[in-house]
């Protein structure tokens, strides 16, 4: 084995770690926000904060997925001329296998979570204003968030897989903006 594949090999053993790491950071910071909207909240807020979680979760999803399924050519080509965002799309898809893990599972399932704790809350608020404690509430809050939540990231990843470099260029091009990977 090269030196190089031994580097390799041990740069990805931390990987775990790292995303064990992360994960924890994020999901304090999600459920804080997620907890801190929803204190008192009215059913229209308990609904923002749980479209807004549903729709992150979407388009990191999207973002994952667009990661492993693009041709890196077109980008190597901007980051040749220059052109803005292509740097930072070649950094992307050269750690395609930890931006998808962070977007897909980290994002992602910290967004599900969250969401699920949202309609927790929701629920109850439903229960106490109609003065029921029947689990059909439950049933159909939890089913139509389901539902919303998987035929959104299925539709999302349709885009993702047909229309790779468009997500993964805007993806670069907001990366630039914000200077990150500089």
């Amino acid at each position: 084995m090269s030196d190089k594949e031994k580097g390799k090999k041990k740069g990805n053993s931390h990987w775990p770690l790292k995303v064990f790491l992360i994960s924890v950071a994020v999901s304090a910071v999600l459920s804080f926000c997620s907890s801190t909207a929803l204190t008192g909240a009215s059913y229209v807020i308990a609904l923002l904060v749980l479209t807004a979680f549903i729709g992150l979760g979407i388009i990191f999803d999207m973002i994952g997925v667009a990661v492993t399924a693009a041709d890196p050519r077109p980008f190597h080509s901007m980051a040749a001329h220059k052109e803005k965002g292509g740097r930072e799309a070649v950094k992307l898809l050269s750690k395609a296998n930890e931006v998808s893990s962070f977007c897909n599972d980290v994002v992602g399932d910290i967004c599900g979570i969250v969401s699920g704790s949202t309609a927790a809350v929701i629920v109850t608020q439903l229960q106490q204003s109609f003065n029921t404690t029947s689990v059909l509430v439950s049933i159909g809050v939890t089913a139509l968030i389901s539902g919303i939540t998987i035929g959104g990231k299925a539709l999302g990843k349709t885009v993702a897989i047909n229309d790779s470099t468009s997500v993964v260029y805007r993806v670069a091009k907001v990366m630039h903006a914000l200077h990150l990977f500089r």
